[in-house]
């Protein structure tokens, strides 16, 4: 059986390096740091494989970035609010979205400034989705009591306050219904 070699990557220019950017952002939306880790992946081949001066590169790398940022593509508010969004809506925490957005390399201000404006109640409904999710609590489908430490527990380690974990876990199934149709 024939092994398959590595392919050699090409040299990297300033318009390759837009134009994957242009590719990779026109497929999702990122953050300023997660595309300079693309396109520094795309750089470091580079440097290994034809020697390219790392300097220039990375310079170029930086002037996509500005540009991207001037031109709007690239917004690390925008990307922070449709993460929270999304995190939220699968009854993630007001600490799991701010970690998760860290970890994406969004700027701690970015972060603080987005997650600022959602309320105790934006983190129930999220608790409560959390559970729905896990059939925990009020979506348990069976009369069992003794799950109530594990779940809060479970609600803890996804960043919930004990007051929010324990609030959503004593809710009826009516109740917990109509706090997410609400929201």
């Amino acid at each position: 059986m024939a092994t398959r070699r590595a392919k050699t990557p090409r040299p990297v220019t300033e318009v390759s390096l837009r134009e994957a950017a242009t590719r990779y952002l026109g497929d999702r939306d990122a953050s300023r740091a997660r595309l300079r880790r693309v396109l520094m992946r795309r750089v470091d081949a580079a440097v290994e494989a034809h020697a390219q001066d790392r300097e220039q590169l990375v310079g170029w790398v930086e002037a996509v970035l500005d540009d991207f940022t001037r031109l709007g593509y690239l917004d690390d508010a925008r990307f922070a609010a449709s993460q929270a969004r999304a995190l939220r809506s699968r009854g993630a925490s007001k600490r799991g979205i701010e970690a998760k957005l860290r970890e994406k390399g969004v700027d701690a201000e970015v972060v603080r400034s987005q997650l600022a404006e959602s309320s105790a109640d934006d983190e129930l409904r999220a608790a409560l989705r959390h559970l729905r999710k896990r059939r925990h609590g009020p979506f348990r489908r069976d009369d069992r009591e003794g799950d109530r430490t594990k779940e809060l527990a479970g609600l803890g380690r996804a960043g919930f306050s004990y007051d929010v974990s324990a609030r959503a876990w004593a809710l009826s199934l009516d109740e917990a219904e109509a706090i997410l149709r609400a929201g």
